[in-house]
């Protein structure tokens, strides 16, 4: 399981800089600084955290399955934000409300990054037992101040098209949703299983179903006359 959060935790960090390749050169520096200032003021909660308490975290059924709520929630964000590039890129003029929902997503760099760099912090303290916790987390700052601007310029270096790293930000986030069921569930259910069909909620969900249908088929019909 650790080796499916390190590599979990590998795609978060790739993904967060590849989603810097889409934004102004400002936004990717105040990200940097904002990233670096986390990491450099979060070293006294780091050292009160040791390598069973984390165990005891990836073990917590409770725990594990907030935190898939979490990463569920940047995984559709980020999907979002690429079907509305997509759909910018590939049609006409787009409504003023499509053109600010792409333009908030492409503002929100994403919040897993600030779980990775704490656990980042943690196991480079451990690492260096007897040194000065807040020289070691500020020497991590500059690093990750210098990290974030260079990562994003070798990555545009190295795939100056947009669509390319457009589709591999859809694809890094899909492989990240997938691993975070696999890291969150870990085996578990969250709900037991039953052999009787319950025909009260089937027949609500068949209903559902068919005023979906006839509510989208009219709203369909209505822009059709409109555009007639």
């Amino acid at each position: 399981m650790e080796t499916v959060v390190f590599v979990l935790m590998i795609l978060v960090c790739f993904n967060f800089m590849l989603k810097q390749t889409y934004r102004k050169w400002s936004s990717v520096l105040a990200t940097a600084v904002i990233c670096a200032l986390f990491v450099g003021l979060m070293w006294p909660y780091a050292i009160e955290q040791s390598k069973t308490q984390i165990t005891d975290w990836l073990a917590n059924p409770s725990l594990m399955l907030d935190t898939s709520v979490i990463l569920s929630v940047e995984v559709v964000l980020q999907m979002a934000f690429c079907m509305l590039a997509a759909h910018i890129q590939t049609t006409g003029p787009v409504k003023r409300r499509i053109l600010w929902a792409y333009r908030a997503l492409r503002w929100f760099p994403g919040i897993l990054i600030f779980p990775v760099l704490f656990s980042g912090l943690v196991a480079l303290i451990f690492s260096f037992p007897g040194a000065s916790f807040s020289f070691i987390a500020w020497c991590m700052a500059i690093g990750v101040l210098i990290l974030i601007p260079a990562g994003s310029f070798l990555l545009r270096w190295l795939l100056p098209e947009k669509e390319v790293r457009l589709e591999l930000l859809f694809l890094a986030n899909a492989l990240i949703a997938i691993l975070g069921i696999i890291a969150t569930v870990n085996g578990r259910t969250a709900v037991k299983g039953i052999n009787e069909v319950n025909w009260d909620a089937l027949a609500g969900l068949f209903i559902l179903v068919v005023v979906g249908t006839l509510t989208g088929l009219i709203i369909r019909k209505i822009k059709l006359k409109r555009i007639n």
